[in-house]
């Protein structure tokens, strides 16, 4: 289900005719920006609808895994890494809804006697496959280095706020993980009810960039660090370090290992074996004037005259459930 079917009725028919074991509740307003913008709407949906998908799961006993962010914590330098039971304090509207909607969840599992049968599942800003880069704040900075290829280009980025960028096909993995882990435990009430899951690649927005330029074969140059402590795109302060400890996932026995950052974008453009032939191919369309959705769209058939094109197969709960949509930064 997405963000736009959290109606209680959609919801109601939804559990009565799939009859789940397991829900993965993924939809959120998870822009900080656009929070600000509608805070009414972002707490409709990120606390409002938790709560209903939760009273409604609940009382039809199904385990429910409600998908959280590191932005609960405040991360200021030298306070990550954070423990599962370590203590909340948002920074912005965006951390305080979705710290609010575990309340919610975890609240209406406990007045329905199923304590230990919701779980929340913390993660960072993640990547993956979308249908558009602009569903996740890693892909879309594709876009950024394809634009400013533009003469005259200069894009300041955030060189300050450290990520630790997860992709959706391990946390679809953790997901499925834990849910089995969750539906084969008899007495969940001893289960912990709030997980970390995190990679540990750790890098700022600019230095993304110009790991995306290396894999595509472009130059940075008119992207410029910006350290004065925000995105200076950004209108909503971001934290510095929201670092998340996997503790409480690896003493459930639950894998907590991550692909590699820079290999997966490689394989995903195709370009793990020759760059100077993406970078040929990315010139050409951008001097043809090709928009970036098309040459989205182009670069893997064109490459593949020349090479394979690995495409990551999502783990059917990542697809179900919309995971490769979910960005929290």
């Amino acid at each position: 289900m997405r963000g736009h079917d959290m109606q209680e009725d959609a919801l109601t028919g939804y559990s009565i005719a799939a009859r789940p074991d397991v829900i993965v509740h993924c939809a959120a307003e998870r822009f900080p920006d656009k929070v600000d913008k509608d805070p009414e709407g972002a707490r409709a949906l990120n606390v409002a609808a938790s709560r209903r998908l939760a009273k409604l799961s609940a009382g039809r006993d199904i385990i429910l895994i409600y998908i959280s962010t590191d932005y609960v914590f405040p991360g200021p330098p030298g306070e990550a890494p954070y423990e599962a039971d370590g203590v909340p304090k948002p920074t912005n509207l965006y951390g305080q809804t979705k710290l609010d909607g575990e309340r919610a969840v975890l609240e209406a599992y406990d007045e329905a006697g199923k304590k230990g049968s919701a779980v929340v599942l913390r993660i960072p800003v993640v990547y993956g496959h979308a249908q558009t880069p602009a569903e996740s704040a890693v892909n879309t900075l594709f876009e950024t280095v394809w634009e400013a290829q533009k003469a005259g280009a200069k894009v300041s980025m955030d060189d300050w706020a450290i990520r630790y960028p997860t992709n959706t096909e391990d946390i679809g993995r953790v997901c499925r993980d834990v849910a089995v882990k969750y539906v084969e435990t008899t007495d969940r009430e001893v289960l912990p009810t709030i997980l970390h899951f995190s990679s540990e690649d750790k890098m700022t927005k600019y230095e993304i960039c110009q790991r995306f330029g290396e894999i595509m074969g472009l130059p940075t140059t008119n992207i410029v660090p910006n350290r004065a402590g925000n995105d200076p795109k950004a209108t909503v302060q971001r934290p510095f370090d929201c670092h998340l400890s996997t503790r409480g996932l690896r003493e459930l026995g639950i894998d907590v290992s991550t692909c590699d950052f820079t290999a997966w974008w490689r394989r995903e453009v195709g370009a793990f074996r020759n760059g100077a032939i993406f970078s040929e191919h990315m010139q050409k369309l951008f001097h043809a004037g090709t928009d970036v959705a098309t040459a989205w769209e182009i670069l893997p058939c064109t490459l593949e005259s020349h090479y394979e094109h690995i495409v990551g197969v999502h783990a059917n709960l990542v697809q179900d459930s919309g995971m490769a949509t979910t960005s929290t930064q």
